[in-house]
């Protein structure tokens, strides 16, 4: 494994080692232990999207392990003013041991990998979001003790967490369901991964989606850069909601994650958010012990 720019590029193991580690680094995070892994390196974290939850987990994740993280907008950088991003790789790699992104374009990151010579982690583009689930199944696995086996729902725009979210949760032996508008599907390349596994499902019916499901998860209808699509999206999303009647069809001890922000009252009830919202919570804390938990594993000595 030399970088993280999409789940389909690793294995079940690199998965199941990634949260591995991340649970023993959580670990000693509560037990105030040291444990400065990556002393000394330092990450360079572009940003062509803002973010909360990603700027802050790898910055404070760097800090905790020993390393150093730059932070740096399209406006601090070429790349802003036209330089190609074969040669910011280059020069990047050059004086950072690794690199984080976030931006639109999943090509982007990867001639960022193909140009670099150090590590790059996907921290979101449009197709994926491989960080965020890597926290999912994290906390997936404190409240239920196990991927394999379980079933895994999500409903709403079929984006770039549904993207991950269906190959993810089928190469750690998920069962998964999606529920979305007809024009709203994941990527066409992800649902044909999906439909030769055995274990996956589409519908534009959410009751029959999220039926018998132990994890349900949804996402905001209009992400970053969908701004003007708003009003429009509230109209053909309209159900597509987790709220008390899909619960009710859902298994008795069922959990529900969001990756944040969530519009309440659009995408998730404010009933159900506040009744999940520690999950969701341990969700969104997860990121940090995941992603360092990815940034050992690529930029560790060992």
């Amino acid at each position: 494994m030399k970088h993280l720019l999409k789940l389909s590029d690793i294995s079940k193991d690199d998965i199941l080692s990634i949260l591995e580690l991340a649970d023993r680094l959580k670990a000693k995070q509560k037990k105030g232990e040291e444990h400065k892994l990556l002393a000394g390196k330092t990450l360079g974290m572009i940003f062509e999207k803002s973010s909360t939850r990603t700027r802050v987990s790898f910055e404070t994740g760097m800090y905790q392990l020993g390393g150093h993280a730059l932070f740096l907008s399209s406006n601090d950088l070429q790349i802003g003013r036209g330089e190609p991003i074969c040669d910011t790789a280059r020069v990047m790699s050059r004086y950072v041991d690794g690199i984080m992104i976030r931006t639109f374009a999943q090509q982007t990151v990867e001639d960022l990998a193909k140009f670099g010579s150090v590590p790059v982690i996907n921290g979101l583009t449009d197709f994926a979001h491989p960080c965020q689930v890597l926290a999912d199944f994290q906390t997936i696995r404190e409240y239920k003790k196990r991927l394999e086996g379980l079933k895994l729902c999500y409903i709403g725009d079929g984006n770039n967490m549904a993207n991950s979210l269906i190959v993810g949760g089928i190469k750690v032996g998920m069962t998964v369901s999606v529920a979305t508008p007809p024009m709203h599907k994941p990527d066409s390349a992800v649902m044909d991964f999906a439909k030769n596994s055995g274990r996956f499902s589409y519908t534009d019916d959410v009751l029959k989606a999220a039926k018998d499901a132990d994890v349900l998860v949804t996402d905001v209808w209009a992400s970053m850069g969908q701004e003007k699509e708003a009003q429009a999206r509230m109209k053909v999303f309209a159900g597509y909601q987790i709220n008390s009647d899909i619960m009710s069809v859902a298994a008795k001890d069922a959990i529900v994650l969001h990756c944040l922000p969530a519009h309440r009252g659009e995408e998730i009830t404010e009933e159900i958010f506040e009744n999940h919202a520690n999950v969701i919570f341990d969700e969104a804390e997860n990121r940090l012990h995941a992603q360092k938990a990815v940034m050992v594993r690529l930029m560790g000595e060992n």
